[in-house]
C-alpha cells in the first residue's frame, strides 16, 4: 500500500498504524473500557441520592473502588508497547474484589444469566463483555508472537469477572432478579 493520508488533526497518534499491529486497538479498548467504567462510576453516585446514609456511603466507597479500576485500566493502556505498570498487589486485590463479589451471589453465578436488570447492572455486563473483548485482543497479539505480560492478560480476564459479580450485586441493591438464561444451543 501507498503512502495514506494522515490528517493533522490526527485524534491519536497511532490510529494509522497498520492493520496486523494491534496495540492501537488495546488502546482504544481500554480508553473505552476506562470510559464507561467512569460513567458506571457517576451513575453510582448518582443512584445514591434518596437512599439511607447506609446505602449512601457504600455507594460512594464502590465509585471510589470503580474510580481505582478506571486508574488500573489506564496504567494498562500504554502496555503493548512499553511495560506493565500494574502492581501484582493491584492484581491480587482485584482478584481479592472479585472473589468477593462472587461469593456475596452465591447462587446467582453457577448459572447463566441474562445480561440485564438495572442500569447500573446492565453497563456492568456491557463492561463484563468489554473485558472479555480484550482478553480476546490479547490472546490475537500473542498468537501473532508477540511477548505479552502474563500479568496483563489476568488483569484483563479479572476485570471480566469483577463486572460481571459487580452486577450481580447492583441488581441485588435494587431488589431485581437475575433472569434465568436456558441455551437451546448447549
Amino acid at each position: 500500500m501507498g503512502n495514506i493520508y494522515r490528517s493533522p488533526y490526527e485524534a491519536y497518534p497511532f490510529l494509522a498504524d497498520g492493520i496486523e499491529d494491534l496495540r492501537c486497538d488495546f488502546e482504544l479498548m481500554t480508553d473505552e473500557l476506562s470510559s464507561l467504567t467512569g460513567l458506571l462510576a457517576a451513575k453510582i453516585r448518582l443512584g445514591k441520592e434518596g437512599k439511607d446514609a447506609a446505602a449512601g456511603k457504600e455507594a460512594d466507597e464502590l465509585a471510589e473502588e470503580l474510580v481505582w479500576i478506571d486508574e488500573l485500566i489506564y496504567h494498562a493502556n500504554p502496555t503493548l508497547r512499553t511495560f506493565c505498570s500494574i502492581r501484582p498487589e493491584e492484581i491480587q486485590r482485584l482478584e481479592e474484589r472479585t472473589r468477593a463479589l462472587m461469593e456475596q451471589a452465591a447462587g446467582d453465578v453457577h448459572r447463566f444469566v441474562l445480561p440485564c436488570g438495572c442500569e447500573t447492572a446492565a453497563l456492568a455486563h456491557v463492561l463484563r463483555v468489554k473485558g472479555k473483548e480484550l482478553v480476546r485482543l490479547l490472546y490475537r497479539h500473542i498468537h501473532q508472537g508477540h511477548e505479552t505480560p502474563k500479568e496483563l492478560v489476568d488483569f484483563a480476564n479479572l476485570l471480566s469477572g469483577y463486572f460481571f459479580g459487580l452486577a450481580l450485586k447492583l441488581n441485588r441493591a435494587e431488589k431485581v432478579g437475575e433472569r434465568d438464561f436456558v441455551s437451546r444451543n448447549y
